[in-house]
């Protein structure tokens, strides 16, 4: 039987406390005696001895393999660097905290192979462990995204996958800057079964991913993969100039009627402060459509690298 190369996809980020625990656990997994493992390492511009500790791997394994950017481009660009370099047959993308957890690893694998599955994607049913706040507007943004977008996505859906090397080329097409890997997994289609787990916590260090930051990443979303909210605006705007042509009638007719044109000082203010804020809104919205676009056609690169492997 013909050997196959898995190539296991690692964004890093300061996590030198996990590094050796993932790679000590994937280790310890049975795969299947004609699968060959490749391990690729992406540095994300760490400021701790990461970089020094994946030197460290690839010379005691020549399996491993790292990626160093000149400084950090977010997890997406090391999602894209990483699966540029994968050569596998096999390609799968994981957390190196063991929030993924590598147990699944040989039965998605089987299920690619043998049920002929293109993609074997992972899902948490809970989010236990993490801040009730932060869990509840999770679960909104999936709501949300489901409504506005034509791209599906599951509802605790993880990076977590094994693909198959014609998913793997699919994506790379995708070379856009503002990247949003949730909706492009979904975007390219293939036959997709996703397996459920419950809440893993991190297995050590402290994520980079702040409230905040999860924010950012959730607008980004919507704005690639929707345009309704310009659509929303638009009606606003049609609604908000209806009303006003009414409120114009309204106001001609009944200074000709009670001659008295000066009233309603406050009610005016009003009006004026709420149709304002709707037209700044708009141009929020519009604004950060235009930014992506803006910085989309600039056609910077998605990452730099400082450093890398010779294998």
């Amino acid at each position: 039987m013909e050997n196959k190369i898995l190539s296991i996809v690692v964004p890093v980020h300061n996590e030198h406390d996990t590094i050796d625990k993932f790679y000590n656990t994937i280790q310890s997994l049975e795969l299947g005696r004609d699968i060959t493992i490749e391990y690729v390492f992406v540095d994300d511009g760490s400021t701790d001895d990461t970089l020094d500790i994946l030197k460290r791997l690839h010379k005691m394994d020549s399996v491993v393999h790292y990626t160093s950017f000149s400084r950090n481009f977010g997890k997406e660009a090391g999602l894209y660097a990483g699966l540029q370099r994968a050569q596998g047959d096999y390609v799968t993308v994981m957390d190196v905290d063991l929030q993924d957890p590598p147990e699944l690893l040989p039965q998605m694998l089987q299920l690619v192979r043998e049920q002929k599955y293109d993609v074997v994607a992972t899902r948490r049913v809970n989010r236990k462990g993490e801040a009730i706040i932060r869990s509840w507007f999770s679960k909104q943004f999936y709501k949300v995204m489901n409504k506005i977008s034509d791209v599906p996505l599951v509802d605790g859906a993880r990076d977590y996958r094994i693909m198959t090397r014609q998913v793997v080329d699919s994506l790379l097409k995708l070379s856009e800057n503002q990247r949003f890997s949730k909706g492009m997994f979904n975007w390219v289609g293939f036959k997709v079964k996703y397996i459920s787990f419950e809440n893993v916590p991190r297995s050590g260090g402290v994520s980079s991913w702040s409230f905040w930051s999860l924010s950012k990443y959730a607008v980004q979303g919507i704005v690639s993969f929707s345009t309704v909210p310009l659509t929303v605006i638009t009606y606003i705007g049609i609604t908000t100039f209806l009303m006003s042509i009414i409120s114009a009638i309204f106001v001609v007719i009944r200074a000709v009627i009670y001659h008295n044109s000066a009233s309603g000082w406050a009610s005016m203010v009003t009006i004026m402060l709420f149709i304002g804020g709707i037209q700044l809104l708009s141009l929020g919205v519009i604004g950060r459509y235009l930014s992506s676009i803006f910085l989309e056609v600039k056609d910077r690169p998605i990452y730099i690298t400082k450093e890398m492997d010779k294998n």
